[in-house]
């Protein structure tokens, strides 16, 4: 059965009703924590109180609404602020003149048209990207001007069908157009857009002299977004990307978190013996405290499942994390099955939505301060549904 055939809950019921939760969860404070001096001030262009202002729990769209439109593309971040979400995220990568385009990965492959362009057939290749092989065509290969004549594309189409009635709408954003358009829909609906911006393979694109801290610094002076106030989020799976960035801006960093046997591939190259496991202890969690404010770690790392798939009990990493003055955004939630705990999946279709409320709710329980979501919509109603059941 194809994406489109059935939806439970349907589509249009979730996207109708998320405008109350932007209501509902708009005023929660988040737990206490040490914040950078100057966040009680407003800065030179008049923003407000930082990420301590925040709507908490704080939905963060993931690559924008990514459940409803090919990812990384001005429609899918449009979307997103349409459906309520307080914050959009963007990755970026860097194209071979230097400049920042949004996309997940530097290999494009899956996420545009490039292989239906037969001037950019010489261009496929094999690349070891932090330890990985990968065959394909890379962002760093291409220049700005002909990564334009591309077109975006949904990324899953098995399962999300019904998005690639979008593919080919939208080219690649650099990241000074999203910037911009952050500015221009900021003053349209009277806001601040706020933004989380990851730096993707930081040492990997270092050591082709396409640095990334330095070019994102300088977008977040030009752009009035590196004060500790400002509304932007930095964030890597590399530690020392965001140390580096630290020393740069003052723009609040989280460090990225993914499964506990895994090490940052900075510290792989630096021979660092450090895994995740390490980093997510008092001691770990204390040092990256000492220069970012939060973590984004994968759920797992907030509630493990067991051999099942079906989620077990939360770990001390909430608890630990705010001892540390730390905030949690947790990634990735998603409404389709395949992506929900087993405990959660409704049916047999895999590409069909299951409990998502009810898998939402045990993460929201834990006291994480926010969670990185495909389908913000959903999210801002569970977050409404928590904040109401809190009193």
């Amino acid at each position: 059965m194809t994406q489109g055939e059935r939806r439970t809950p349907a589509r249009r019921t979730v996207l109708g009703a998320a405008g109350a939760a932007v209501v509902l969860g708009a005023s929660t404070a988040l737990p206490a924590g040490t914040a950078h001096a100057d966040e009680a001030r407003a800065d030179a262009r008049g923003r407000g109180h930082g990420y301590r202002s925040l709507p908490v729990p704080t939905v963060i769209a993931h690559r924008g609404a990514s459940g409803y439109r090919p990812e990384h593309t001005l429609g899918s971040y449009r979307h997103a602020l349409d459906l309520g979400a307080h914050v959009i995220e963007q990755d970026l990568v860097p194209t071979r003149d230097g400049h920042l385009v949004c996309r997940h990965e530097n290999d494009i492959t899956g996420t545009t048209d490039v292989a239906d362009h037969p001037e950019f057939a010489s261009r496929k290749t094999t690349k070891s990207v932090d330890g990985t092989s990968l065959t394909g065509w890379f962002t760093e290969d291409f220049t700005l001007a002909e990564l334009k004549t591309l077109r975006a594309k949904e990324r899953i189409p098995a399962v999300r069908q019904e998005n690639t009635l979008y593919d080919g709408r939208w080219t690649i954003p650099t990241f000074e157009e999203v910037l911009r358009w952050a500015e221009e829909e900021g003053r349209r609906r009277g806001r601040d857009v706020w933004l989380h911006v990851e730096t993707k393979h930081p040492t990997y694109f270092r050591s082709l002299g396409l640095g990334l801290e330095e070019r994102l610094a300088k977008l977040l002076r030009r752009y009035g977004r590196h004060r500790a106030n400002s509304p932007v989020f930095l964030q890597s799976f590399e530690p020392s990307s965001i140390q580096r960035l630290a020393k740069l801006v003052d723009s609040p960093g989280v460090v990225l978190l993914s499964g506990a046997s895994s090490r940052p591939w900075d510290f792989v190259q630096a021979g660092d013996p450090r895994t995740v496991a390490d980093l997510v202890t008092p001691e770990g969690l204390r040092w990256i405290a000492s220069y970012a404010q939060g973590i984004g770690p994968t759920l797992d790392l907030v509630i493990p499942k067991d051999a099942a798939g079906r989620l077990g009990t939360p770990t001390t990493l909430v608890r630990d994390a705010h001892a540390e003055g730390l905030i949690l955004h947790p990634y990735t939630h998603r409404n389709e099955n395949s992506f929900l705990p087993a405990d959660f999946r409704r049916g047999t279709d895999p590409t069909a939505y299951g409990d998502a409320f009810g898998a939402l709710k045990r993460y929201l329980e834990t006291g994480i301060d926010g969670i990185f979501s495909d389908n913000p919509d959903t999210a801002l109603l569970a977050a409404a549904d928590f904040t109401a059941a809190r009193g």
